[in-house]
């Protein structure tokens, strides 16, 4: 006989604990292509690639496994104009994320610029960013021309094996286990994306804590139906 697992009894809202470990990357049709990309980075053209994909995706996860690959550091774009140029230059191999959060910001755009090119001639540059480069609103002409350069790969939507192994991932990260028939009905009721997918578990997350319930399928029920539009 199974026994169902015992309920949690104090309701602390703890942050998730979100992995990037190779063996949590689930690979799909719908990033294939990026993943064959950046598994070729000895050979990328200028020693650059952009990696685009909305948010939620996966192009965090998939910078992390390439920097662990490459010994490459990482920062966020908005950080740049604060920098340390040079010594981030010295890992000789960089990734650079949310890259459309600088467009308009003349001292963050300029930094990018000069990190690109003192990379340019023996180092690696992967940056991430929502969309191609073409709309990211840049204002410095030479960082436009350098970055549409670049060659880009992207992230396609989810398909259903991605997102089912997205589902299982983000409950286990909150240390929550679920029955079987769940994920399958999430997959039918849930929108398309894996940004939905992380939002729809942290909200199971805080009502089964709220009610003092496990996440079941009549729980998730009750939370897609008062969440859908009227």
């Amino acid at each position: 006989m199974t026994l169902p697992p015992p309920p949690r009894q104090m309701a602390f809202d703890l942050p998730a604990r979100e992995t990037f470990r190779r063996e949590d990357f689930f690979a799909s049709p719908a990033n294939a292509a990026a993943v064959a990309a950046l598994a070729g980075w000895r050979d990328w053209p200028g020693g650059k690639m952009v990696l685009a994909g909305p948010s939620g995706s996966g192009k965090t996860h998939l910078a992390h496994l390439w920097a662990a690959e490459t010994g490459a550091g990482i920062c966020a774009a908005a950080d740049l104009a604060g920098a340390d140029l040079p010594a981030l230059a010295e890992t000789r191999a960089m990734v650079v994320e949310d890259a459309e959060a600088i467009a308009g910001q003349p001292e963050a755009e300029t930094a990018l610029f000069h990190l690109h090119n003192l990379l340019a001639a023996e180092g690696r540059l992967l940056v991430t960013a929502d969309a191609p480069p073409r709309d990211w609103g840049l204002r410095l002409p030479d960082l436009l021309s350098r970055m549409q350069a670049a060659p880009l790969t992207r992230l396609d939507p989810p398909d259903d094996a991605l997102l089912a192994a997205v589902l299982v991932k983000l409950f286990a990260d909150r240390q929550i286990a679920v029955p079987p028939n769940l994920i399958p009905f999430l997959l039918g009721r849930m929108e398309r994306s894996i940004a939905a997918a992380r939002a729809l578990v942290a909200l199971l997350d805080a009502r089964a804590l709220a009610l003092g319930r496990p996440v079941t399928r009549a729980l998730a029920a009750e939370v897609l139906d008062s969440s859908a539009p009227q």
